[in-house]
């Protein structure tokens, strides 16, 4: 157990960077090896995060330093259990996500693909630098690069509507960032580093006020990417983009950047101790409870269907930093974990939405009647991924979701553990309806063929992703260590107390 200063997290953030330039290049002279450097740069990418998992697995940090600019700020990547599962899910969903975005392009001859897989490329540089970040200025640093990265993928359609999300995405997050810089300067000023530290290292540091102060306006800066209500309408607003950028900001890279550097700031900046100490833990979960409910209700009132996945992502979203919040043990293992199972459950959901639109144009719930009989397997896998977010077993969303319901009973605060029940059943009351529909209801067409699916490439992503959440919900490990390295972050963070 130690410090282990490898080149690794380097290589796993420029691995697509490389692959970046090369699709560029290579442009629409010959697609086929312009996605080639996509898919490949993704499995290298991949293999490179998943051979660090036994390392952190045995309690170890992997490190490297890129440059050093002044005593205690540094230019660091620093991977602990936390970043290892972050950057595990978002490299691995990248190639399930690279075969389906190749599919929706292809099948919908999407403009502009360059530029779509150039950006994809980059955003998922900016993420494994998010996940791997050793501290704070790092971390500001490659969020700042993934929301100018993820930019064009909003506005990809160049529509008026596009254009209009993707400054409105702009405006939130950016004005986001200047506020983060801001607390991180105050930190520095306080402490002299920026470095996260498990269980958190601004204790002693500076007056009460101060301290609360910096954490509202840390949580605030992170918080506009996580969707915490009344920060969130960029989101809804962005689904105006091709859905495998849907699926990228709300499974892989832009909303779970968001609840990453929450989950930071309250773990690893100011720590279940401090955060006691302030009674800023319970003022936190009071604020995402209102998110919770809220969203819900606004999930229940949309028609179309991307806006709806993105309601309940902001609810999902608000779950985990409640989870969180709790600063328990089974709290915060349980809101690591959903960090993973919400990703595979919800890239399912958005998946679906791009396969229904690819192959029927269809946007809006009330168009679907009987569309579970055209697209059995399409529609399959939604129901799988429904019955997680809703917390069902045998889906990973239960093992998540029942931990956290576990950690409001450790904190003895039953009143979060209603929060959770009541999301539970609003996930039901918007997403079963769906799938009623889809299998029971007459079409309104008078002929739809049966087994009509969108394009294997499409297809098969998501009946991927649908196994894999009910495989995770059966054994937690299966093939990413999820449990073992959220229970590992979670002993650390509490053992610094």
């Amino acid at each position: 157990m130690g410090v282990i200063v490898s080149i690794k997290p380097l290589l796993a953030v420029l691995v697509t960077l490389v692959a970046a330039v090369l699709i560029l290049f290579t442009g629409e002279r010959n697609r086929n090896l312009r996605e080639f450097w996509t898919l490949l740069a993704s499995i290298i990418k991949f293999s490179i995060v998943i051979s660090m998992v036994p390392l952190i697995l045995k309690g170890n940090i992997i490190e490297y330093t890129i440059i050093s600019l002044t005593p205690g700020i540094a230019l660091q990547f620093r991977i602990d259990s936390l970043g290892m599962f972050f950057g595990v899910l978002a490299s691995f969903l990248w190639i399930i996500t690279s075969v389906y975005s190749i599919g929706y392009v292809r099948s919908l001859d999407e403009h502009a693909q360059t530029r779509y897989f150039f950006n994809f490329a980059l955003c998922l540089s900016a993420t494994m630098g998010i996940a791997f970040a050793g501290n704070l200025l790092t971390l500001f640093i490659f969020y700042e690069i993934l929301t100018v990265a993820t930019w064009p993928l909003v506005y990809h359609k160049e529509t008026e509507e596009a254009i209009m999300a993707g400054r409105k995405y702009l405006v939130y997050t950016l004005t986001a960032g200047m506020a983060i810089l801001f607390g991180i300067i105050l930190i520095y000023s306080l402490t002299g580093t920026t470095d996260f530290k498990p269980g958190g290292f601004l204790s002693g540091c500076g007056s009460a006020n101060i301290l609360r102060f910096i954490f509202v306006i840390l949580i605030l800066g992170f918080g506009v990417k996580a969707a915490v209500m009344v920060l969130h309408e960029w989101l809804p607003s962005a689904m105006v983009a091709p859905t495998p950028v849907s699926a990228l900001l709300h499974a892989v890279a832009v909303v779970k950047a968001g609840v990453f550097g929450c989950l930071k700031v309250i773990l690893y900046v100011f720590g279940p101790e401090l955060l006691h100490e302030l009674n800023l833990w319970l003022v936190l979960a009071y604020f995402v409870s209102f998110t919770i409910i809220v969203s819900g209700m606004y999930a229940l009132a949309q028609d179309n269907l991307k806006r709806r996945l993105a309601f309940s992502t902001i609810n999902n979203l608000a779950i985990i930093i409640m989870g969180a919040a709790m600063l328990t043990p089974s709290g915060i293992k349980g809101a690591i974990f959903h960090m993973g199972s919400h990703g595979f459950m919800k890239i399912t959901l958005f998946f679906v939405a791009g396969a229904i639109y690819v192959k029927t144009h269809k946007e809006n719930i009330s168009e679907l009647d009987g569309i579970g009989r055209q697209m059995p397997l399409t529609m399959g896998a939604f129901a799988i991924g429904a019955m997680g977010i809703a917390g069902i077993p045998p889906v990973c969303g239960f093992i998540s979701k029942w931990y956290m319901a576990l950690g409001t009973l450790e904190a003895n605060e039953v009143f979060f553990l209603f929060v959770l029940l009541t999301s539970a059943m609003m996930d039901i009351a918007y997403f079963f309806p769906i799938i009623y529909s889809s299998f029971f209801k007459k079409p309104k067409e008078d002929v739809i063929p049966c087994f009509n699916e969108a394009p294997m490439m499409m297809v098969i992503p998501l009946m991927v992703t649908a196994i894999i959440s009910i495989i995770l919900g059966i054994f937690p490990n299966a093939f990413f260590n999820f449990f073992n390295i959220a229970s590992t972050a979670a002993g650390k963070i509490l053992g610094g107390m």
